[in-house]
């Protein structure tokens, strides 16, 4: 009796195991709930049914892969915020020209170089509205260049060990597995380059008939020219300078209010800030702080060349890496609507001042201006005030001062930090002397202690359904391995294929892994796969490296579908795309991908 209850529990979870599996993978299609919610729920059948004990159950939470793929989310916005995917993207604007080829070269090569430091994702929201720029300048169709970009970021997904929260997966079962090892940080890239090159010369030679021609309804906002608009429609034909005061300026310790400039017809002074660029209440002008004038260009040089003042290189003096401008309206019940503001006025924080004032597109340049529901403001202050000051009720924001930033300061104050804590990061894990969780742990916290993010920026940029999924998906593996349902599967697909060599093994682990991630998250197929695969490697007394490689590039070749990815997502609105669409172009490069995973990764990781 005692041996029979011994073999039924274990097929009994084993069934429940597999049940639960079939249902994630049905609700993930279906996509009807939260990925999140399915992904908790998964770990929470599994432990009222009784597969797993409690702390099984939250096993993944507690992971330091958990840790690893939130520090890197942390690592990418620093990246991001402070400029460094800005400037990757202008340089591709600059080098790529007008041919179609070096553009869809420069546009692959720059998301999988970027993709390979941050991630998919992220890689294709900071490119996604310049690509879209380019396309519209050049009169192409933004559909035949926004699909190349995203399969480009899967890719470079395959570049580094930070690719991709799959690879990190990857690495971690291989340090785990019988006879496996960690994957170095750049040893992604021995199957990456090639997939990376062979992805390129496909698009480029046959893009132009795999890919639709079709326009979309609505396009990202282009911010890049956003300084130029601005003072088109706010300052006329007006100039807008910044001028520091020298120690040997005649202005030095004149009233700021007193000003002669009768000299300097349609030259005035609209603020006077610090170097930061806070403004400053005083009167008094100083030595080095800053006077902001408007007026002709020729008039502000005889300006500045009379009273030895220094002009300060910037956006028109709109924009600069330290400081920009955010347009806001006065809304319907406001409590501004009644208040008398002038321009040059600093606002009640103390650290915005208003440059000017339009009424119904007329500008107001009266000395006292009493704003009414509809008026529109332009401020300018720092970065970090107006992000501070952007969520005021009693106003409505045209732009997050944020997105302006991103898409026009490249190479922003704080990128030398975020280069510098991204290149150590990088060194560490490749060296392997500390663990790759502690590693990029302490490089997210050095991107918030040297200012590059704010302590909100860092619990922003962080995607808590990705961590979730991980989270609540981990368990399923245990489970998997476990209960005996990985060995089960894994000695039926050898009972099928095993006795045609490991070619085919590798082949059938790759298809599998293709077919689900098309469907459902690659992170969740990842976390579905691992222990079936291992458990594979184990009966046929195989290395695990070139099968769980075998998944890896599988999971990044989520071509055939938009739901596949996010990144997938993000192109299709942008670029008009249909659901049929992605199929045409994904094929081929998924068949690239089946042949890089069943002829060159046993040659780099032999069985």
């Amino acid at each position: 009796m005692l041996a029979r209850a011994v073999v039924f529990f274990p097929m009994n979870d084993i069934a429940i195991t597999l049940v639960v599996l079939a249902l994630s993978v049905v609700f993930f299609i279906w996509n009807r709930l939260p990925v999140g919610i399915v992904a908790l729920g998964v770990c929470l059948a599994l432990f009222t049914t009784g597969v797993l004990n409690l702390q099984q159950t939250f096993a993944g939470f507690s992971d330091p892969t958990i840790v690893l793929i939130a520090s890197l989310f942390v690592v990418s916005e620093g990246l991001d915020a402070s400029g460094v995917t800005t400037w990757a993207g202008q340089q591709m604007i600059r080098r790529a020209g007008k041919s179609r080829g070096r553009l869809l070269v420069f546009v692959m090569s720059t998301v999988a170089f970027l993709t390979a430091l941050i991630s998919v994702n992220g890689a294709v929201a900071a490119l996604l509205p310049m690509v879209v720029v380019i396309s519209v300048r050049l009169g192409r169709s933004p559909s035949q260049l926004l699909m190349p970009l995203a399969f480009g970021a899967h890719a470079g997904s395959l570049l580094t060990l930070t690719g991709s929260p799959v690879n990190v997966l990857i690495s971690e079962a291989a340090e785990g597995a019988s006879g496996g090892r960690p994957l170095g940080f750049f040893e992604f890239a021995l199957v990456g380059l090639p997939l990376l090159v062979g992805s390129i010369i496909i698009v480029v030679l046959c893009g132009e008939r795999l890919l639709p021609q079709r326009s979309a309804r609505l396009l990202p906002r282009d911010l890049s020219g956003h300084s130029r608009a601005l003072l088109a429609q706010y300052l006329d034909d007006d100039d807008l300078w910044r001028l520091r005061i020298r120690s040997t300026s005649p202005l030095a310790g004149q009233d700021a209010v007193g000003l002669n400039l009768s000299d300097y017809p349609g030259v005035s002074v609209v603020a006077v800030k610090t170097r930061s660029g806070r403004p400053v209440r005083t009167a008094q002008l100083r030595v080095d702080d800053y006077l902001v004038v408007r007026g002709g260009p020729a008039q502000l040089e005889a300006f500045a060349r009379s009273q030895q003042l220094e002009r300060i290189a910037g956006a028109n003096g709109l924009i600069t890496q330290n400081y920009g401008v955010a347009e806001v309206m006065v809304s319907p019940r406001s409590a501004f609507v009644g208040e008398t503001v002038f321009p040059g006025m600093v606002t009640d924080s103390g650290e915005l001042v208003i440059l000017a004032v339009q009424r119904a597109g007329e500008d107001l340049s009266s000395s006292e201006i009493t704003l009414a529901t509809g008026d529109t403001l332009l401020l300018q202050g720092s970065w970090a005030a107006l992000a501070d000051n952007a969520d005021d009720p009693n106003v409505l924001l045209v732009d997050e001062p944020d997105t302006i930033r991103r898409q026009t300061v490249p190479l922003g104050r704080s990128a030398r930090w975020s280069l510098i804590i991204t290149a150590a990061m990088i060194i560490l894990l490749t060296t392997g002397l500390f663990p790759p969780a502690v590693v990029t742990l302490v490089a997210a916290m050095a991107m918030v202690l040297c200012r590059v993010v704010t302590v909100e920026q860092a619990h922003r940029s962080i995607s808590w359904t990705t961590l979730i999924l991980v989270g609540g998906m981990i368990p399923l593996s245990i489970a998997i391995s476990s209960t005996g349902a990985a060995a089960l599967i894994a000695h039926r697909v050898v009972g099928l294929i095993g006795g045609y060599g490991p070619h085919l093994i590798v082949l059938g682990i790759f298809v599998l892994t293709a077919v689900l991630g098309q469907l459902i998250s690659n992170t969740a197929t990842a976390l579905v796969l691992i222990p079936i695969t291992i458990s594979v490697a184990s009966e046929l007394s195989l290395s695990p490296m070139p099968l769980l490689m075998a998944v890896c590039i599988a999971a990044s070749a989520s071509f055939l579908t938009p739901v596949a990815t996010p990144a997938n997502m993000m192109v299709m609105q942008p670029a008009g795309y249909r659901f049929g669409d992605y199929w045409k172009m994904g094929l081929p490069l998924l068949l690239l991908y089946g042949v890089v995973a069943v002829l060159l990764v046993p040659v780099i990781w032999p069985f």
